[in-house]
This record gives structure tokens, sequence and C-alpha cells, in this order.
């Protein structure tokens, strides 16, 4: 039976007194905690209701997985729902679309994508929405680069050996992509452009289809994703001879990039970023871009982002404004110069 703290010796009475004055502190600090108010932004945003990031492709893909991991570390910030919404179709034009018609107050966001931004303006017909006019850039998310295989039957242990074959007989070399105008098609006709070669586009459906045949040596070369490639080099598929960006990517730092291997100031990479509808206010979107930045700097979402062959890449949203005005002129001289177009 444990004695009345006035029963107690004088030492004890101090220690017992120390401890209590602990707990006490503990308790208030996690009551504290508990009732810390999630971060607010203008006019209690986004406390007032539920926020959507459309993502205008199906799940499962890498567009998807960002988006999601971004949802998740934002729900967790602001103690409220941010939930994805898969909106596929037309090469991402139904999603984007979607957002852009949506209520400009923050509530209906966009993971926009390089093909839906910067490369379908140029190479569809028609198309449902302006990027300059319809939407607010909040910033850039991730981006990832390609890598460059080449089928074992090719022989080509690097990109020089490769450039030679291509240039020593016109069109005899093949290539790749999940059809006309997507990233591996795109990033193909730059690398040829760039070295004055030639080479047979062969489209296909879809790229686990096209990495099929190149591991047959049906084809010889195709730019695909870091961790596809990777996974194809490693089983001894076919060879990876570089990537596609300005520096080594971090998960194969022994693969050179195009710009080492022969081609200088050669980069092309693929990027992931967050828009609001056109008329969103100004300062929802600058606590939007504060946040979203934020979450970007975390340790645990750098890894996360890392395991899909992203690497962050925030920024503010005149300066992602400027990039998307950036890549939408280079794509639309590549693709203008190569007549690249779809049926």
């Amino acid at each position: 039976m444990t004695k009345p703290s006035h029963l107690l010796p004088s030492f004890a009475r101090r220690r017992f007194g120390q401890v209590a004055a602990a707990l006490a502190t503990l308790s208030l600090a996690g009551l504290a905690a508990a009732q810390a108010p999630a971060p607010a932004g203008p006019g209690g945003y986004p406390h007032t209701g539920r926020v959507v990031i459309v993502v205008p492709f199906a799940p499962g893909g890498a567009t998807d997985i960002v988006a999601r991991l971004v949802a998740d570390e934002l729900g967790k910030r602001w103690s409220t729902a941010v939930v994805v919404d898969n909106k596929a179709g037309a090469g991402g034009g139904i999603g984007t679309e979607y957002v852009a018609r949506a209520k400009p107050d923050g509530y209906t966001l966009l993971l926009g994508t390089q093909t839906a931004l910067s490369v379908n303006p140029t190479l569809l017909k028609k198309i449902s929405y302006d990027v300059d006019k319809d939407f607010a850039p909040v910033t850039q998310l991730a981006s990832t680069p390609l890598v460059l295989l080449a089928s074992n039957k090719s022989g080509a242990r690097n990109v020089p050996e490769l450039v030679a074959a291509i240039k020593a007989k016109p069109d005899a070399i093949s290539y790749g992509s999940s059809g006309n105008g997507t990233s591996q098609h795109l990033t193909t006709l730059m690398l040829l452009n760039r070295v004055g070669g030639k080479a047979v586009h062969v489209p296909y459906k879809g790229s686990s289809q096209s990495l099929v045949d190149l591991a047959g040596n049906q084809i010889d070369m195709q730019f695909d994703n870091m961790t596809t490639a990777l996974a194809f080099a490693k089983n001894g598929q076919a060879k990876a001879l570089a990537v596609t960006s300005a520096a080594r990517s971090p998960l194969q730092p022994d693969l050179p990039t195009l710009a080492e291997s022969g081609v200088p100031g050669f980069e092309a990479v693929t990027w992931l970023g967050l828009l609001a509808p056109a008329a969103t206010p100004a300062p929802v979107v600058a606590w939007l871009n504060k946040e979203v930045v934020t979450v970007l700097a975390s340790p645990a979402v750098t890894a996360r982002l890392a395991a899909q062959g992203f690497t962050p890449k925030p920024m503010t949203p005149e300066a992602f404004r400027k990039f998307i005005q950036d890549e939408t002129l280079k794509f639309a001289e590549l693709i203008k110069t190569n007549h690249v177009s779809i049926d």
C-alpha cells in the first residue's frame, strides 16, 4: 500500500513532487500537441471542404503514385481530406479539361503532366483547354529521366557506338515507343536530330510490348522510364547506355548522361506539376505553393519519390509557368520539324 505523500521522508517527498510535476508537464504538452491547429491558408482554406487532386490517367501508374503521395502528406498536414480522382482519357485531356472548368476556389487541383500541358497543345489538332489562360500553376512536383536501352543484338556498348551504327546505315536501326507523340518517341527524335541520324520508328500500343521486342532483338533501341529500363538491363535483356537528365541519377550513379556520352547539352525529362483553375485567388495559390514545397522537402517523401525514379523539383508559381511555356516551345519546334502527328 502506498503511503500518503505527507508520511514519506523529506527526500522522497521531493522526488514525488518532481515526478508529479514532470507527468503534469508531459500531459499538458501532449494535450497541446493534440489540440494544435492544422496549418490554415487564406479564409480558413482548406478546412471548409474536401480538396481533390485530379489525375488525368488511370490508377496505378507513376503519375497516380506521385499524386497519392502528395495528397496523403497534405492531408496529414491539414487534418482534412485530400483525395485523388482519376479521370483518364484523351491522352490526359479529359481530366485536364475538367480542372480547367472547375470552380476556382482551390478545392479542385490538377496533377499536370508534360504530355497534357506541353505536348498536346501542338500535337493535337483540337484541344479543349488553353494552358496559359485556363490554369494557375502552383509548382512543379518532380521529374524523372528516361534511360536509353540498346538491344543485345545491336552490339552497342555505349552511346558513341550506337550513334556510329545509326549514321553508318541510315534507317537500318529501329526504335520502339508507346506511340506517336509519346515521350519515348519525342526523346528519340531529339537524339536523332542532335546527332544527325535517321532510324525507323516502330510504335506500339504500350511500353511493355515494345520492351518485349527489344529483349527479343526485334528492335534495336528504346527510351523508357528509369525503374522499368533498369530492371530490363539488370536482367540482361538489354543494355542501358545513358540517362537523359543533365546530371546522373542517384538510382544508377554509374550510368552516364547523354551529355557525357558525346551529345553535349542533351537533357530531356518527364515531369509532373500541380495546377489550379486560372481564377483561383493568388493568396490561395501562394499558400498551396508553400505547403507543397514543404512536403517535397521531407526526407521521407524524397525517398518515396526516388523509389519511383523521381527527383523533387519545387519552384515558385511564376517559375513553373515559365517552365511550362519553355517546354511547350521546345516540343512545338520538335513536333513541327519532324512532322509528328497522331491518327
